[in-house]
């Protein structure tokens, strides 16, 4: 039985793979780019504790099934280097959850800051 890495090598693999998606995927730097545009927005906007955990669990999934859809285009890029059918239906499907994810995040988006932008416009004029 092989011997497992220590708890503590595990979670740099982890960080790794996070940080070289960050350094070389574009659409990450973008959903990472609305993370911090969200963050800053919420602060100015101040939004409720709730409406903070809503955005914390959509900045995690969002991310997370960003990192998902490298590993998995990676994994099949490693598979084949030919186009088939199956392995465009992978990727696809792959990119389709956070396009979907994506744009189910910016419509609770909508619905959490467009009435705070609103009211902060109205107020200061």
């Amino acid at each position: 039985m092989e011997k497992k890495q220590p708890l503590f090598k595990s979670f740099g693999f982890a960080f790794e793979g996070i940080f070289n998606t960050i350094k070389t995927e574009r659409n990450i730097k973008i959903h990472l780019f609305a993370t911090i545009m969200v963050i800053i927005f919420g602060f100015i906007l101040n939004i409720s504790y709730l409406e903070w955990l809503i955005c914390l669990l959509l900045f995690g999934l969002i991310t997370s099934l960003e990192l998902v859809n490298t590993s998995l285009e990676a994994v099949v890029d490693l598979a084949t280097q030919e186009r088939k059918p199956l392995a465009k239906k992978a990727k696809d499907a792959a990119a389709g959850a956070v396009l979907y994810s994506s744009i189910i995040a910016a419509i609770i988006g909508g619905i959490i800051f467009f009435p705070k932008l609103y009211n902060f416009i109205i107020n200061l004029t």
